[in-house]
């Protein structure tokens, strides 16, 4: 007789026919809320880095924003007058270069399919100043030999770090960036470091094309953005907390290092390889 195996979801439904009536209704209002302060977020940065016009109606069906992000309906047509951390920007508006976190807080993922918990791990690390095993993120993850979900990375650090709150970046949410172009993902890469002061999590696919640092070519990753340098008469770089190396696994291949100072236009391109064109902010 075979043994029938259930999963994340099936744990989910038996905890919840655990509650009490009132307990499931506060708990599936808390969800409501939360996806809708999601969609809110969504439509913020589209406004703000894609120049998306926002919804007349949307303070009506999102006042949260207000609430959160220091925004005021003084417009006569009702769409909020931004504050300045909040308002559109142009790269004209930011420094040369800009970053975040300790670049003395990395380490490299110790198991081939665990650079969703490495990351979290220097992303917790960064906040709370004290480091948790990528065991303990890789628990809290849900990861499994087929890897990490984007939306559980968003969860945990939501569940897990301050850089969820509004001083910083708000509730993180997973952004589809399939329709960004360049200029528009660097203009998000220095709207989170310099004014959310927060990290990213980058989704790119590690391809020898976009990092030259690899021997072989491999699959879906995730790496810890956290920074961006203009220079005049070379390309844009970005920076990030790189969770694989390598040489851990085979020793006869190149040491990775940990923090990456990388051509901005490659990172892009990378992430717009993988699948899924997504990132969490």
């Amino acid at each position: 007789m075979s043994r029938v195996m259930y999963g994340p979801a099936y744990d989910a439904l038996r905890q919840r026919a655990r509650m009490t009536p009132a307990a499931r209704a506060a708990a599936e209002r808390a969800e409501l809320t939360e996806a809708a302060r999601s969609v809110a977020k969504v439509w913020l940065l589209r406004h703000q880095v894609q120049r998306v016009p926002l919804p007349p109606d949307f303070l009506t069906h999102h006042p949260e924003v207000r609430r959160e992000t220091a925004f005021s309906d003084s417009r006569i047509d009702s769409v909020p007058e931004e504050s300045d951390r909040q308002r559109a920007k142009h790269w004209a508006d930011y420094p040369n270069r800009g970053s975040v976190l300790n670049p003395q807080q990395v380490t490299e993922q110790h198991r081939s399919y665990w650079c969703g918990p490495t990351a979290m791990q220097m992303i917790a690390w960064g906040w709370k100043g004290a480091d948790r095993g990528q065991d303990h993120w890789a628990s809290k993850l849900g990861t499994t030999t087929s890897g990490t979900s984007i939306y559980d990375m968003v969860r945990v650090t939501n569940g897990n770090t301050g850089w969820d709150l509004p001083s910083h970046a708000g509730k993180y949410v997973v952004l589809d960036v399939g329709g960004f172009t360049f200029q528009e993902w660097l203009l998000l890469n220095m709207k989170h470091v310099v004014d959310f002061t927060a990290p990213m999590i980058y989704h790119p696919i590690l391809l020898k094309q976009f990092y030259p640092y690899l021997d072989d070519d491999a699959s879906g990753h995730y790496q810890v953005g956290r920074g961006y340098l203009e220079q005049e008469g070379k390309p844009t770089e970005v920076s990030y907390f790189e969770p694989w190396n390598q040489q851990l696994f085979d020793p006869s291949e190149p040491f990775i290092k940990r923090v990456q100072w990388r051509d901005a236009y490659k990172s892009y391109r990378a992430n717009l390889a993988h699948p899924m064109q997504n990132i969490g902010v």
